[in-house]
């Protein structure tokens, strides 16, 4: 049967649909700036560095002192100490003048009237800033700007140090034009009073490469990162954190444009670095190691994949143990490898160890639960074809698990996109979060998939009865549930724009295309509601918006 077929050979494939996607439904942890003091003395720091594939990638550094202590994304806020403004600022045994600062016999600094004020404007534009008081935070931070103007002069390392606080800030707003000019500035500035090969250089030049990175402007982010790359190898040495830390964001860049070998040599370095520098189990290269697997699936390489994926999970179990839902996850990507390599036994076991994980962890109507149900059936539906059909009865009852596993996932994933009067009351008065949104985008995706799936597993029934009529009436049913749930839900505009949401649509399409075709008896009332020609002028129809949007196509 040709629907069985091409359906059971995309049930195969689809297992990389992204964990990611489906925890976005747990509460979000938003990361907060990392501030920098007026510290006298700042060290590159050795215990945080970049973090997962799109998330370390945009993270915030704040320099709140003078620009002498600009150390890139990679500076601790632990290691910023707060000292008594000594006259001179030393990285790493280099010491640098900084201006405006007069001193007295004892060696200690008397600030004037500007120094003061900036600092004041700094620290209570960074507080205004935690607290989401954007437009506060940014007269503020000109006032820092004025003051650090007035106090030490329009070039020096201060200014650029507070040109980049309002750049960030400017950067998180999207206002990237105005963004753009102080990044430049501050740039401009540090090489005017270090040289253009000093270490603070290639820190905001890592800066500016977020900048580019975070609008997608590669070409652009290349550039400076390869720039920055190279001062820090001179300075720093191709052994230290930091220096790491740009190789896997320039990595990233690769991997974005396409170059997967050259990204996985960045990467697998930075991580190498990492290693070898004993941080090899933190969090941070356990991120960078998803990406090396992500790099891996993407070129085919599953085997390599399996591997860093299997040594994620051990390091997650010895440090957080199953109570951890990023150990589950950890699994649940292994898992799904594991799937797509032919090894579900293994597959099926992580996954039911997955699901027990969630339900002591997680109520039962978390859409995390509902994602792990459909992985579940999914890799029962692809096991039962191994059976042999003489044990009908037990292929049966392995059916009639799965089943019942796809009709909970169904269950769930509907009751997150069929919101209470309460909630609809809330969300008018109040707007959806964005954790609220991500969970129904999620809901929608498995709630199509789901259905899918059961249109599949119904046909499985068929073909075990060995019919000779094609056509499965339950199969088609949960077909055009799979439409009917896609029209009813996607009038909402963060539903429609959902990554993935359109793609399901469209399979979901085609196999009722392919299930009507292959129906040699099927009567005009079977396909009265939407004839076979209606259904392929809107797969064309679909295309066309995926194809104009960018989006993949499955």
């Amino acid at each position: 049967m040709m629907f069985f077929r091409k359906a059971s050979a995309n049930l195969l494939g689809r297992f990389r649909f992204s964990p990611q996607s489906l925890t976005a439904a747990a509460p979000l942890q938003r990361r907060s700036p990392i501030l920098l003091s007026d510290a006298g003395q700042c060290r590159f720091s050795s215990q945080i560095g970049s973090g997962g594939y799109f998330s370390d990638s945009f993270r915030w550094i704040f320099l709140f002192g003078p620009a002498a202590a600009i150390l890139g994304v990679n500076v601790s806020p632990a290691l910023a100490e707060e000292v008594s403004t000594p006259a001179t600022t030393g990285i790493d045994g280099v010491d640098i003048e900084i201006s405006g600062l007069r001193k007295i016999e004892d060696g200690s600094v008397i600030s004037n009237i500007h120094t003061s004020k900036w600092r004041v404007f700094t620290d209570s534009g960074r507080d205004l800033f935690l607290q989401g008081k954007f437009e506060e935070a940014e007269k503020l931070f000109l006032s820092a700007l004025r003051e650090a103007k007035e106090g030490f002069g329009d070039r020096d390392p201060h200014v650029a140090s507070a040109y980049n606080n309002l750049a960030e800030l400017y950067r998180v707003k999207k206002a990237f034009n105005k963004a753009e000019p102080m990044y430049l500035e501050a740039i401009i500035i540090l090489e005017e009073s270090f040289g253009q090969e000093d270490v603070r250089v290639a820190a905001a030049l890592h800066n500016l490469g977020q900048f580019y990175l975070m609008q997608r402007k590669l070409e652009q982010a290349r550039g400076v990162y390869e720039r920055a790359l190279k001062i820090k190898r001179r300075f720093l040495g191709e052994a230290h954190p930091d220096y790491a830390d740009t190789m896997y964001h320039l990595g990233t860049v690769l991997y974005l444009q396409g170059k997967y070998k050259d990204s996985e040599a960045l990467i697998r370095g930075s991580i190498q670095i990492l290693e070898d520098g004993g941080l090899g189990e933190s969090m941070i290269c356990i991120k960078r190691m998803r990406h090396l697997a992500e790099i891996y699936i993407k070129s085919d390489r599953i085997e390599e994949a399996e591997n860093v994926l299997r040594k994620i999970l051990h390091i997650m179990e010895l440090a957080k143990g199953w109570n951890s839902l990023e150990t589950v996850i950890a699994a649940e990507r292994l898992a799904l490898t594991l799937q797509s390599l032919g090894n579900l036994k293994e597959a099926q076991e992580l996954l039911e160890r997955c699901l027990d994980a969630r339900r002591a962890l997680l109520p039962e109507d978390h859409i995390q639960i509902a994602a792990n149900l459909l992985h579940l059936a999914r890799v029962k539906m692809l096991d039962s074809n191994k059976l042999k059909k003489s044990n009908a009865y037990q292929v049966r009852a392995e059916l009639d698990m799965t089943k019942d596993l796809l009709s909970k996932s169904i269950s769930v994933a509907r009751g997150h996109l069929v919101p209470s009067v309460k909630e609809k009351g809330n969300k008018q008065s109040y707007g959806e979060s964005m954790t609220t949104v991500r969970s129904r985008q999620s809901a929608l995706i498995i709630l199509l998939q789901s259905l899918d799936a059961l249109s599949l597993l119904e046909m499985k029934r068929l073909e075990l009865e060995e019919s000779e009529n094609p056509y499965n009436s339950e199969a088609e049913s949960a077909l055009r549930g799979c439409i009917s749930a896609y029209k009813e839900f996607v009038t909402e505009k963060s539903l429609s724009d959902a990554p993935g949401v359109k793609a399901e649509y469209l399979l979901c399409l085609k196999h009722l295309v392919d299930l009507l075709t292959d129906n040699k008896t099927s009567s005009k009332d079977r396909s009265s509601n939407a004839s076979l020609q209606e259904l392929k002028d809107e797969i064309k129809r679909v295309e066309g918006e995926i194809s104009k949007k960018g989006g993949r196509r499955s």
